[in-house]
């Protein structure tokens, strides 16, 4: 008789912290996530608002903390994964970015009080979310009356065939990944949360392959997978995610502005 070890068990939460807090660093000093049009129009978005508390939720490396902090009174850098949190501070402190603190939590139970912000930011997070509309109406509900939110992250077009690409190689590359949302899918959402939906950004973002996976440390057998799967599929999915020989490709992303009334 063949005894069989038991999968260890872990929470989405216990997942999603392991993954990005090995990798930190790789976040915080990532070029693709320090830059950006979206991380303008975030600047933008909070520009002149001296004295307001910003709440950037699942903050990764701190990118969005750091654009914005000198526009704002105070920004909470909210994450799950303690290590990411040390990493970000440390470097708000080499910045000399002192109004920015961090707490560790998950998105779906916010430890602050009611209507407690002026904005609520979000930056390529949402995709890991284990209950995407509980996180929506925790958002809402720290925001003051009359606050601003605005979520951003990658996005699939929609179609079934695009749609099962995106998030199989998402899921290869990391085992965190809980989905990319469409357009339709994120406004009837943060709508269904208690938002007025404002202005809808979308962009195209290419990525490099090696870094995309090196970022993750992706095992290799999961990279062999994924590069699989792009020299297999029809000419209509490499076409749009215009994949290129050594697997680099684009996709969509989306910059949702909200508020509460």
């Amino acid at each position: 008789m063949t005894s069989k070890t038991p999968m260890t068990s872990k929470t989405q939460e216990a997942l999603v912290a392991g993954q990005f807090g090995r990798r930190a660093a790789a976040y915080v000093s990532s070029a693709v996530h320090a830059r950006g049009e979206d991380l303008l129009q975030l600047a933008g978005f909070v520009k002149g608002a001296v004295g307001a508390r910003l709440l950037d939720l699942g903050c990764g490396g701190g990118h969005v903390s750091f654009h914005v902090a000198p526009e704002v009174g105070e920004v909470v850098a909210y994450d799950l994964s303690a290590e990411m949190l040390a990493a970000v501070a440390g470097e708000a402190r080499r910045r000399g970015l002192a109004n920015i603190r961090t707490e560790q939590g998950a998105v779906e139970q916010l430890p602050f009080s009611d209507e407690s912000f002026d904005f609520v930011v979000t930056r390529f997070s949402a995709h890991h979310w284990r209950d995407f509309p509980a996180a929506l109406r925790e958002a809402f509900r720290v925001l003051k009356p009359g606050g601003r939110a605005a979520f951003v992250d990658t996005i699939t077009p929609g179609e079934p065939l695009l749609d099962t690409f995106l998030q199989s190689i998402e899921l290869l590359r990391d085992a965190s990944h809980v989905r990319n949302y469409a357009r339709a899918e994120w406004t009837q959402a943060a709508s269904g949360a208690g938002f007025e939906i404002g202005e809808i950004t979308q962009r195209r973002l290419s990525l490099d392959f090696g870094p995309w996976v090196e970022r993750m440390a992706t095992p290799e057998v999961q990279v062999k997978a994924i590069r699989a799967l792009q020299t297999q599929m029809s000419a209509e999915v490499t076409g749009y995610f215009e994949i290129q020989p050594d697997g680099s490709f684009t996709f969509d992303t989306m910059t949702l502005e909200a508020r509460r009334a």
